[in-house]
């Protein structure tokens, strides 16, 4: 029993070993989508300010319009105030040229307004159409880096596949399925020491005499609370003390 406890801490290491490879090269995947996500946020930006600046000149363009019209009316009235013969009429075109000129006045403000928010925009746009650039120089250069690092961890990674398929292969067919159900169901860990009389899988107390059983490793004992596979594991201080 003892040596096939010992083959289960064997293709424990090595399957935690494999996890590692593949934990590492999630997170150089994590960084280039991190990096892709951060240009796609900026040009989402871009597009929102380009829409924000079109409709900006669309108003500009009507407040245009409407301030060539009052222009237009205020020429108008102040012709026919050469034409009037009445105090009435010559007051009424007064109250209309005045109003014009305030919509002159209001018009020209507003298409002030309307241009410095679109060159405000467009510097926005401009500043992060550069941000844009230089970042996707960078994740072109990430992504080169990063293939080249995967591609290294893999090849290392099938080494160690390659050494876990003989270790599996060594283990009774009740235990290896036993360690593969619980490697799936315990987030790859399977086998776990005990420090005292405490699992490491999910750091619950053993009772006192399963304590004992895990330390003469004469069968398979299970967590009561986790069901990983205990194992007992001697200090390093007790190993320094004997040496």
């Amino acid at each position: 029993m003892k040596e096939e406890i010992f083959k289960l801490i064997k293709l424990q290491a090595i399957d935690s070993e494999i996890a590692g490879f593949d934990n590492a090269i999630a997170k150089h995947r994590a960084i280039i989508a991190g990096r892709e996500q951060a240009i796609a946020e900026k040009q989402e930006t871009i597009t929102s300010y380009r829409n924000k600046i079109e409709l900006l000149n669309q108003k500009q363009r009507e407040t245009k319009i409407e301030h060539d019209d009052a222009g237009a009316r205020v020429k108008d009235r102040q012709n026919k105030m050469m034409q009037v013969q009445t105090s009435r009429e010559h007051q009424a075109l007064l109250k209309e040229i005045e109003e014009n000129k305030k919509i002159l006045k209001d018009t020209e403000d507003r298409i002030l307004q309307f241009i410095e928010q679109i060159e405000q925009l467009e510097q926005e746009v401009a500043n992060l159409e550069n941000l844009c650039a230089g970042e996707q120089q960078l994740l072109a250069d990430e992504i080169e880096h990063v293939d080249k690092e995967v591609e290294r961890i893999e090849q290392a990674k099938k080494t160690v596949v390659s050494q876990r398929e003989i270790e599996a292969a060594e283990l009774e067919g009740p235990y290896l399925k036993r360690y593969t159900m619980l490697l799936t169901k315990r987030d790859g860990l399977a086998v776990v020491p005990i420090n005292g009389s405490v699992c490491q899988g999910c750091f619950m107390t053993l009772p006192p005499q399963q304590v004992n059983e895990v330390r003469r490793a004469d069968k398979l004992n299970l967590c009561p609370t986790c069901q990983r596979i205990l194992y007992y594991r001697e200090s390093e201080e007790a190993t320094v003390d004997e040496a």
